[in-house]
């Protein structure tokens, strides 16, 4: 009987484990990347500032927003990009002047494939959980595109192991929901994010996020895209 009682409560702890990850939160890590990566995307300097610092507060080390800031300009461009690492270098200055130390964090593997459109296409495929067969639509259309996309962004970019592929995907969703017209990527993304572990609830408390930093306008185009990923054949 005892032993009957010790699987039950096993069994009954197990699937309580499996319920909590189902509907996991966002880490405080996690809220500074997606804050950080919504206000690099809009170009809002000022908050940003104030982001990152509590991005650094919060445990992110100082290779891990770089990282996702160099990630960015293939999202919103070079000069936002650049913007927001020359407002990161400064708030590492005003912190070191204060006395304040921060963790620089490991550094990127060195990526050593030479068929970087092959290592970047199989990053894709990891990504989606699909293979790809034959190209379509733009990169059908404009083969250089899909050439750039997957030996610049998915190998070049993708393949540096300082941020996971769940990391990676939570910045790019959080960059396409703070901007205007892009809600065809954030829709493919979204897809992209929930394959690579994140949650349903974590993409719910990303647009929390995204309705205090940006606005409500741009949160709730989020949430209707988010709607038609979960029910592909809602209009």
């Amino acid at each position: 009987m005892k032993r009957i009682s010790q699987l039950f409560f096993i069994v009954l702890v197990s699937g309580s484990i499996d319920a909590q990850n189902s509907e996991k939160s966002l880490s405080a890590q996690q809220e500074s990347m997606a804050a950080i990566s919504a206000l690099t995307a809009v170009g809002n300097i000022e908050q940003l500032k104030t982001e990152l610092i509590a991005g650094l507060d919060s445990g992110l080390t100082i290779n891990e927003i770089k990282e996702e800031l160099v990630q960015l300009y293939a999202y919103c461009g070079f000069p936002r990009s650049l913007n927001a690492v020359n407002a990161f270098m400064a708030v590492l200055e005003d912190r070191k002047a204060k006395g304040k130390t921060d963790v620089v964090g490991k550094e990127a593997t060195p990526v050593t494939d030479t068929n970087r459109y092959q290592t970047g296409k199989q990053t894709l495929q990891k990504l989606s959980g699909r293979e790809e067969k034959t190209l379509s639509g733009a990169n059908a259309f404009a083969p250089a595109l899909d050439q750039f996309l997957k030996e610049h962004l998915f190998a070049d970019i993708f393949s540096r192991d300082v941020l996971t592929y769940s990391q990676r995907e939570l910045v790019t969703i959080s960059a396409l929901a703070a901007m205007t017209g892009t809600e065809a990527q954030l829709q493919s993304h979204i897809g992209l994010g929930l394959n690579n572990g994140i949650s349903e609830s974590q993409l719910g408390e990303l647009w929390q996020i995204i309705e205090a930093k940006i606005n409500k306008q741009q949160a709730d185009i989020a949430k209707a895209t988010f709607e038609k990923v979960k029910n592909p054949a809602k209009k």
